[in-house]
């Protein structure tokens, strides 16, 4: 059996196999990792046409794990999700019919498309690893990790997740279009005597098996985090509480996840401890949808992050 220092160098083939498909969006890519290795769901927003489907695809790949998508629609029942119970003729019984959330990796496609319940039904399956149909509990095999999508152009017909439903995500990850470079690299590898318009998969090496993540996410719990550095994540939190354009800031739920993200972060940078860079380089992606600005702020063109940096700029980040 492979040790953790292995282990955890295999990371960065896994990063380089996805970045065969998912080309110039190294960050998104990163931060995926990360919310994996620390057990958590991210949400990512991005228009239409730039991987997001792809990303969980090369993911599952790379590490030989199941995958899922559900296509979010105005008329998604929760137990379009979680399963049902039916009646067979043939046996004259009733059968479980398992939904698509009995995955490791669920692509949640357009999220906010689908109404507060259903919405709400994934949500607490997210939180509880659990599915309950017709009064019997079924536990989710780990690991589990829900990648939900949203379109930030389009608001007609969608039913945006309430504060409070957001908060359960560990990460919000923005995906944008792709450089000049990167672009013309995936024009020319879709064309290269290919028909239609996608990339496959196929052609991506399984790095990892779902033993070896459930390894890390252990190893990643465990990662050394000094006392200052656990300091250092509350007070980014609770600044964002107390600052001035900022209507509602973040809950202890976001300190917690501070915490969580670094340490995946550290993993993932080859670091036997979690240092404060480790924290406020993922704090934007952890904190930006547990924010909200106020009316002002919004109505004069600032985004969350552009808080966030000043936050960060501001609390002091500790010498270890």
């Amino acid at each position: 059996m492979e040790n953790a220092s292995e282990l955890v160098a295999r990371l960065a083939r896994v990063e380089d196999e996805i970045k065969k498909t998912v080309m110039g969006q190294d960050l998104v890519v990163r931060e995926v990792m990360i919310a994996m290795l620390a057990g958590g769901h991210a949400i990512v927003e991005g228009v239409p046409g730039l991987g997001k489907t792809l990303l969980v695809k090369s993911i599952a790949a790379s590490v030989s794990a199941r995958f899922r998508r559900v296509q979010f629609t105005p008329d998604l029942m929760p137990s379009d999700i979680s399963g049902h119970e039916m009646f067979e003729m043939k046996t004259n019984t009733f059968k479980v019919r398992q939904g698509p959330v009995f995955t490791n990796f669920l692509l949640a496609d357009e999220i906010n498309r689908a109404p507060a319940k259903t919405q709400s039904a994934l949500l607490e399956v997210m939180q509880e690893h659990q599915v309950t149909i017709e009064g019997r509990s079924y536990l989710l095999k780990p690991p589990f990790l829900v990648l939900a999508t949203q379109n930030p152009i389009e608001h007609e017909g969608t039913y945006p997740l309430p504060q409070a439903q957001l908060d359960r995500f560990l990460l919000k990850i923005f995906i944008d279009y792709p450089d000049m470079e990167s672009e013309t690299a995936i024009v020319k590898k879709i064309t290269d005597r290919s028909v239609g318009d996608k990339l496959d998969v196929s052609g991506i090496e399984k790095i990892l098996d779902v033993a070896s993540v459930l390894t890390l996410q252990k190893l990643t719990a465990a990662l050394k985090t000094d006392a200052a550095i656990i300091d250092y994540a509350v007070k980014i939190a609770r600044a964002t509480r107390e600052w001035s354009g900022i209507e509602i800031g973040a809950g202890p739920r976001g300190s917690l996840a501070l915490l969580r993200a670094g340490r995946g972060n550290a993993l993932i940078n080859g670091n036997s401890f979690v240092t404060p860079d480790d924290i406020k380089s993922i704090a934007p992606a952890v904190l930006r949808h547990r924010i909200k600005l106020t009316t002002d702020m919004e109505i004069e063109g600032y985004q969350p992050d552009d808080v966030l940096k000043d936050i960060l700029d501001t609390v002091d980040a500790p010498r270890i």
